[in-house]
């Protein structure tokens, strides 16, 4: 889901996003590169730095994941028996990122 958008972004980009370290990251997108699931290739502008994207492939099985990822927040929203999970989702970014 974090590389569903219109450009590819930084490895940087991509870590932060997801409150991973680069080191972590990479070691954890490898796999999707070897089944064909997403490229990298090098920043145009600053060739140390590489950008990942989603193959034609990736998209392909995005389509089909998205329903199962929206059921199972679904199930979890109902699971923690909120009918307002803006709190929830305040007290996470507050722990993730140190923002209330």
């Amino acid at each position: 889901m974090a590389l569903n958008r219109p450009g590819a972004p930084r490895l940087g980009e991509l870590a932060k996003f997801l409150a991973m370290d680069r080191t972590t990251l990479t070691a954890n997108l490898k796999p999707l590169e070897r089944r064909g699931l997403l490229v990298m290739q090098p920043d145009s502008s600053d060739k140390r730095s590489r950008r990942i994207g989603l193959s034609d492939a990736g998209r392909d099985l995005l389509v089909q994941a998205v329903p199962i990822w929206r059921k199972t927040h679904d199930d979890v929203d109902v699971l923690l028996g909120r009918d307002d999970t803006q709190f929830l989702k305040a007290d996470l970014l507050s722990l993730s990122f140190g923002e209330a």
